[in-house]
């Protein structure tokens, strides 16, 4: 059985997500955007033993603090080749925002579309999901009851993530939200980039980018 703690950090309030099994101790950091030093102390404090720390896209306020926890950790980098060339940017991103460049590492894995991760007894799956950046991911735990997917900035409650960034495209993440969402059970809990969690079934309901495309299901 899988685990989630959500942390809210940095001035976007970005969601850096602990996924770890209950059975192990063994997890994830999905998504590093801040505050290292709140991550790591939320691990310690859980007893995870973090495997690895896993990107959902490379923007600068999801992974500022990747090449600081990896250091401390001494544990591999996931992230989606599409993104790489966004995150080889990510200096000149953080500037624009009034940000002191992050450190960066080595990727010295990728993420591609229906990989199966192990972290400890859990499954998670690896759904690519472009639209807000290239190399945009959602990862699923599909086994849990109810499944749960953690959805960087591709859904959120009430709404979805913005497509006029570099590499972002706003058929592309329809296109996305049609193929990836609509065919979760409702009850599927959904763990967004930012914001509140929600559940798929509610976004189906009252989300006016995600309930058009789900209409007469």
């Amino acid at each position: 059985m899988v685990n989630i703690e959500v942390i809210p950090v940095g001035m976007f309030m970005s969601n850096c997500i602990i996924a770890s099994c209950r059975d192990t101790s063994e997890g994830v950091i999905v998504d590093a955007g801040a505050e290292a030093e709140i991550i790591l102390a939320e691990a310690r404090r859980q007893g995870v033993k973090v495997k690895a720390v896993l990107s959902t896209h490379a923007h600068v306020d999801h992974v500022s603090a990747l090449a600081e926890i990896v250091e401390a950790l001494n544990v591999p980098a996931y992230m989606h080749k599409d993104d790489l060339p966004i995150y080889e940017h990510v200096g000149q991103s953080a500037m624009m925002y009034g940000l002191e460049p992050p450190d960066q590492c080595q990727i010295s894995n990728h993420l591609e579309d229906g990989q199966k991760l192990r972290i400890g007894n859990v499954t998670a799956e690896i759904v690519h999901a472009p639209g807000h950046s290239p190399g945009g991911v959602c990862i699923v735990f599909p086994d849990e009851t109810p499944p749960r997917v953690i959805s960087g900035d591709v859904l959120f409650k009430g709404s979805i993530g913005r497509t006029d960034l570099p590499g972002g495209s706003y058929d592309t993440i329809m296109a996305t939200l049609k193929k990836v969402f609509v065919p979760m059970s409702d009850d599927t809990v959904v763990y967004p980039g930012h914001g509140p969690e929600t559940t798929v079934g509610e976004e189906k309901r009252t989300n006016p980018f995600l309930s058009p495309l789900a209409k007469g299901l």
